[in-house]
């Protein structure tokens, strides 16, 4: 009897020192239910998004077949969306300014985007080629989920790797059936917080013309803006293409994503006056 007495004593005393994240797991959901909530979380921020316009930077390295850098390019975009969806408009090329007659062609591609966006129901792509995380992971096989910490908030994560035998529709999910990797969701907001992706197989284009090389790979981060909504704050990507009669292409491809800006959603999409503090990068 004492020694029953001891050991409930000491187990209590075990249990009591334990987290309370270790007293009370919570379950980690399925992946169908969580990206459901994902989906459906983000069709309430998209509205609120539609306030915010930021800048994107993008640096692209081109590479020689040895790794080394044989050709630098880089432009500087406004960011801002139109009935949900993403418009980017270049204001720089190369460290410049655009020309009076660079900027009209801008302008000018940049209304038919508009006009685009206004007639493609929220929710819907614009480009038939583009593919969201939640029809990315319906062709995936999903593993190891667990969660993780990151900048002092819980994520669930999981790792990811393409069906072969998944049914697909159009070049971009045929592509990601090439893909493998790991994805982090937010818990709280059920966002995506950073996903990193590969190319474990070359990928055919152009009835084989063109081909995305084994190897290539991609890294995506956003973060919670002003307390408000997730947008992106940086990504990185490693290309490797293929051509007939070409050598190759590779590349190393910087986005930096800043420069947040609150405005009143007007007719030319123009910013105002309302600063945000852009996030600190992960």
């Amino acid at each position: 009897m004492l020694r029953s007495r001891l050991f409930i004593s000491v187990l209590a005393l075990c249990l009591s020192a334990l987290p309370c994240s270790a007293q009370q797991a919570v379950p980690i959901p399925d992946i169908p239910t969580l990206m459901k909530q994902v989906q459906e979380h983000q069709r309430k921020l998209d509205k609120t998004r539609e306030n915010y316009t930021y800048r994107e930077a993008i640096v692209t390295h081109e590479l020689d077949k040895n790794g080394k850098v044989k050709k630098t390019e880089s432009e500087e975009n406004e960011v801002f969306f139109v009935n949900t969806h993403e418009i980017d408009r270049k204001v720089k090329k190369d460290g410049r300014d655009l020309s009076a007659d660079e900027q009209k062609k801008e302008q000018g591609r940049v209304m038919k985007e508009v006009e685009k966006a206004q007639k493609t129901p929220p929710g819907q792509f614009m480009d038939k080629n583009e593919v969201s995380i939640s029809q990315l992971l319906a062709i995936m096989k999903v593993s190891n989920p667990r969660r993780e910490m990151v900048d002092g908030r819980s994520t669930l994560a999981f790792d990811f790797a393409g069906d072969p035998h998944a049914q697909t529709h159009g070049m971009a999910e045929d592509a990601s059936k090439k893909l493998a990797g790991t994805i982090w969701i937010d818990e709280q907001d059920r966002e995506v917080r950073r996903m990193i992706a590969r190319f474990d197989d070359n990928f055919h284009l152009g009835f084989g013309l063109f081909s995305v090389g084994k190897g290539s790979n991609f890294t995506f981060n956003q973060k919670l803006v002003n307390n408000e909504l997730w947008l992106p704050v940086d990504g990185q990507a490693h290309v490797v293409a293929h051509a007939v009669g070409f050598i190759g292409f590779r590349a190393d491809v910087s986005v930096t994503d800043d420069q947040y800006q609150v405005f009143h959603a007007e007719a030319q999409q123009q910013p105002g006056v309302k600063v945000a503090e852009p996030p600190s990068h992960p």
